[in-house]
């Protein structure tokens, strides 16, 4: 694929097939990265496409398990394996077929598996970069020509990074890069911010540059768009129509010259639905959209990006294999911002501990699951474990996202209570999901 200009990466993000693809992401507690196709059987011979791979973990069988893809869906069996497969957290008897991004523990490996692996796994200075990634990145470059581009994707998804990408990758690399939060501009004062102003305007005014004039030969970069003043969206129009930015209190204006960037982390459809924002800006800012995914959807990024900030707190520590793969299977709703604070947690508790190994127990209960309002528990279900039915167990682990540990709380059990009484009840951990 390095052969491939920005137009073919562009082209192929928005036409090709899906391409299955197995990817190893972590084996004997480090981040590792190996391709393996859409076929393969695992263990510590692993065969893929007629090629065997020798892989160092002794917890892992020989032939461990088979993965192979068919009809849009994942199917998994175990082969015997002395130590088990697990499935998104969960131990597999036989054979699981599961839709979807799926992720595989066996032993101290973790491999996920991706319904669309096109692209591979790569790192560039201080960002990590797996597929999905790189396709969001491929159309930024591809449309870095163009003066606006904007940019959606949840909060801690990196839409700054995107932007500075755009900045970078176009014909005003050479010019500033200037960022505005809208969400933080103080009520009355985003024009003159964002214009300019000239003395006597207003009470105080000086002359000043505005932000347009600041990022004049370079790039402009709106975060949370949607909160910028209604007064001011339409002055902003005006300036992309025109290319000319009028300061506040002045009768002429200056030609100006900047590619924009507007980022939100709300659907700014939904936002010109409840005429919260302008339709006549949205259609002239969102000509080229391109969507951020958030990092559930990053699988493959997940390993390099604990490895990192473990790093960071100390070179000698390194992930238990649970560890990785508790985080795939937690939602993040913070994204990276809030998986940087977890890990760095975790790697103190594993220090105060006198380990070098962060285990999922270093992690805290509720890292990377949404925050909602605590139930506390009802008496019953604290005294007599019997008497809690099906239907409050699978919804206890629909809030707690599959986490056991979390759902035993919700329901003032102990962990091997729920465990026991799921099997009683017949219930999978993915059955409140």
């Amino acid at each position: 694929m390095a052969s491939e200009t920005v137009d073919d990466l562009s082209s192929l993000a928005a036409e090709a097939p899906e391409a299955p693809t197995i990817l190893m992401i972590a084996s004997v507690n480090r981040p590792a990265a190996l391709v393996l196709g859409a076929n393969a059987t695992l263990g510590r011979s692993t065969q893929a496409n007629g090629v065997v791979h020798e892989l160092p973990d002794e917890r892992m069988s020989k032939e461990h398990a088979t993965v192979r893809y068919e009809r849009g869906a994942w199917v998994i069996t175990d082969l015997d394996s002395r130590n088990g497969t697990f499935v998104d957290g969960e131990r597999v008897l036989g054979s699981r077929k599961v839709s979807g991004d799926v992720i595989v523990r066996l032993g101290h490996t973790v491999f996920a598996l991706l319904a669309d692996g096109r692209g591979h796994p790569a790192t560039s200075g201080e960002t990590v970069v797996g597929p999905e990634l790189q396709r969001a990145y491929a159309q930024i470059r591809a449309h870095a020509m163009t003066d606006t581009l904007l940019v959606h994707g949840e909060s801690g998804s990196g839409k700054e990074l995107a932007a500075r990408l755009y900045h970078q990758a176009g014909p005003r690399a050479q010019g500033p890069f200037v960022a505005i939060n809208c969400a933080a501009i103080p009520e009355g004062i985003a024009e003159s911010l964002l214009f300019g102003s000239r003395r006597g305007a207003f009470s105080s005014a000086v002359d000043a540059r505005g932000h347009f004039q600041m990022a004049h030969g370079g790039t402009l970069f709106f975060d949370e768009i949607a909160d910028l003043e209604a007064s001011v969206q339409a002055k902003l129009l005006r300036v992309l129509e025109t290319r000319e930015v009028v300061p506040v209190g002045a009768t002429t204006g200056t030609p100006i010259s900047v590619g924009i960037v507007a980022a939100s982390h709300r659907e700014l459809r939904t936002a010109v639905a409840e005429r919260r924002f302008r339709e006549d800006l949205y259609y002239r800012i969102a000509r080229t959209t391109v969507h951020l995914p958030a990092l559930r959807e990053r699988k493959v990024d997940l390993a390099r990006l604990v490895e990192r900030e473990l790093l960071a707190v100390d070179p000698k520590l390194a992930a238990h294999a649970k560890l990785i793969e508790a985080c795939c299977n937690r939602p993040w709703p913070g994204n990276v911002r809030e998986l940087r604070s977890a890990i760095r947690q975790a790697a103190i508790a594993a220090g105060a501990a006198g380990r070098e190994l962060v285990r999922v127990e270093d992690l805290a209960a509720y890292a990377g699951l949404p925050i909602e309002p605590w139930i506390a528990p009802a008496p019953s279900a604290a005294a007599s474990p019997v008497e809690v039915s099906r239907d409050a167990v699978v919804a206890a682990l629909a809030r707690a996202n599959g986490v056991i540990s979390v759902a035993a709380r919700i329901l003032g059990l102990h962990r091997t209570q729920l465990y026991r009484l799921m099997d009683k009840l017949g219930v999978r951990r993915g059955d409140g999901t």
